[in-house]
């Protein structure tokens, strides 16, 4: 996907193998952002970096998982994903938002914010 970055405690790679359990299963304590890219797509580029900023700046209020599409096919398939990036959000085990292609910082805020909120409302 987007240029590769280190892993930290909020952000990380999924595969098809681990979504349960890495995105479903973890989002039952805290929302669990899913981004949806693919190395040759420039606007995942641009949006990675600041999804993975987002996330260590928000300092585990959610969490972020990274899914390269072209080695995850069926993840993309799932969601039904007409175009890359698209981020799903994850609360409480069921997807409950999501958005495509390479979006403002001020969204981003705006966006997590609001699936934060929703998840300390047990939505």
């Amino acid at each position: 996907m987007q240029a590769k970055q280190e892993a930290t405690a909020t952000v990380f790679d999924v595969t098809e193998e681990d979504f349960e359990a890495a995105v479903v299963a973890r989002s039952q304590q805290t929302p669990v952002l899913v981004d949806i890219g693919a190395d040759w797509c420039a606007p995942c580029r641009v949006l990675g970096p600041l999804l993975h900023r987002l996330a260590d700046g928000y300092a585990g209020a959610f969490l972020l998982a990274n899914v390269d599409a072209d080695e995850n096919m069926r993840i993309a398939g799932r969601h039904k994903v007409r175009g890359f990036p698209t981020v799903i959000a994850y609360s409480r085990g069921v997807e409950i938002d999501r958005f495509h292609s390479a979006q403002t910082e001020g969204f981003l805020r705006k966006f997590i914010d609001g699936v934060i909120e929703r998840h300390g409302a047990g939505e």
